[in-house]
């Protein structure tokens, strides 16, 4: 029984979501602010979080940037605000996706479900559903059991959309995938996403790759995107 903490200021909504997920056989904590969402998530471990982004004491964004430290837990995000740059912002932060209000209860659990089973077949049983591969380009090295990345032997954190998206790069080196291939590969259980979504979650792959001297993911102007050499420091 998966536990998903339920983030919002808002307590009908937090019930309503509650009934929604415990009807769909997970198992519901509560947090009213993103510094309650803290301590809630250091006692509970959960395995997903739906996360608020305005909210009084801590907004959802900083939250999650403070989570992102630590944890690769998928992160839906909930808010009022249809504003694309609110969208991107949360994606930048380490979002895996992000519902507006008002929203479809069983929609929102779908896409929950959807996290959840990209999760648990990135996470717990790559072995299984992947062979259990380690992949290698240069300095670049994937784990997929353990889900772990590193370059050049230092570590980097990613989030189950990135691990996903760098993994299909990996399995394809040299070849351009398109942004909808990275959709229709890297999002089996979720296709909801759109070009704008991949081209977010793209840049914060590189982002993390640039701060320990990597370069892994190349652009193909007009196409798309693709795994290079992995060899130097630079694009």
């Amino acid at each position: 029984m998966p536990t998903v903490l339920v983030v919002d200021d808002d307590p009908h909504i937090r019930e309503v979501l509650r009934f929604a997920l415990e009807k769909d056989g997970h198992r519901v904590v509560e947090a009213a602010d993103g510094q309650e969402a803290l301590a809630r998530f250091a006692a509970e471990s959960p395995e997903l979080l739906v996360l608020d982004v305005v909210m009084p004491e801590m907004d959802g964004i900083e939250a999650c940037r403070r989570l992102r430290a630590e944890s690769s837990v998928p992160i839906l995000f909930l808010s009022s605000k249809d504003d694309e740059i609110d969208r991107i912002l949360g994606l930048e932060m380490g979002g895996d996706d992000y519902v507006t209000k008002p929203f479809s209860p069983r929609e929102l659990v779908a896409r929950i479900r959807a996290l959840l089973r990209r999760a648990a077949v990135q996470v717990p049983t790559a072995g299984a559903a992947e062979g259990g591969e380690v992949l290698t380009q240069g300095r670049l090295r994937l784990d997929g059991e353990r889900f772990e990345v590193s370059w050049d032997g230092e570590p980097v954190v990613l989030t189950v959309t990135e691990f996903g998206l760098l993994r299909t790069l990996m399995k394809h080196p040299g070849r351009v995938s398109s942004r909808q291939d990275l959709m229709d590969r890297a999002y089996r259980e979720h296709t909801v996403v759109t070009e704008r979504t991949i081209d977010t979650h793209v840049r914060r792959l590189r982002q993390k790759f640039a701060a320990v001297g990597g370069h892994p993911v190349e652009t193909v102007h007009g196409l798309g995107y693709k795994l290079g050499d992995c060899e130097g420091s630079g694009e």
